[in-house]
């Protein structure tokens, strides 16, 4: 599968799950597509649960969402400090009312449910965060992958190929 032309947000902060955002990031890449890392801050090393440093390629404020087709959100403990920035809430709403993919995995939930975008929706996740999905409106699923409309979601690492698979079919369903 190919997609080229495709800009993509990679959520970053500390503490994210490390094969959440490097498998993500690198498959996309090899797919064809620009992969933006984006944090708080700009240029800024941020290291993963594991140690597996990623550095920003850009800012939260230097983000026009307008120029990008989708956003990854990374699980790990980072979700639960992304979801505290206003403008991480401010992407995830955007593509959620312009239905352009967003991907979560594992406790990356958490950001989507911060944004209220997930009432109705099939997901899932980690079983951890399973009941904040629930009470937050979603129907939530233990499967490996789920796709509902633009809303791609997985549980944890071992399930990144079929969910990678799921996201990057979303971009292909795009050029129909």
């Amino acid at each position: 599968m190919t997609i080229e032309n495709k800009k993509i947000i990679a959520l970053v902060s500390d503490d994210f799950e490390d094969l959440e955002l490097w498998y993500p990031v690198y498959r996309l890449r090899e797919a064809g597509a620009t992969v933006n890392l984006v944090g708080e801050e700009a240029a800024k090393q941020y290291t993963g649960k594991y140690g597996v440093p990623a550095v920003s390629d850009l800012s939260f404020k230097e983000i026009n969402v307008e120029e990008y087709d989708g956003i990854l959100v990374p699980g790990g403990w980072s979700p639960d400090k992304l979801r505290r920035y206003p403008e991480v809430l401010d992407f995830v709403r955007h593509f959620d009312q312009v239905k352009k993919p967003i991907g979560q995995i594992c406790h990356a939930g958490w950001v989507l449910i911060s944004a209220g975008i997930l009432e109705g929706v099939n997901v899932t996740s980690t079983p951890g965060i399973k009941d904040d999905m629930t009470n937050a409106g979603a129907i939530w699923h233990n499967v490996p992958a789920l796709t509902d409309g633009h809303i791609i979601s997985s549980r944890r690492p071992p399930d990144l190929p079929e969910y990678m698979k799921h996201y990057i079919a979303a971009f292909e369903s795009d050029k129909k």
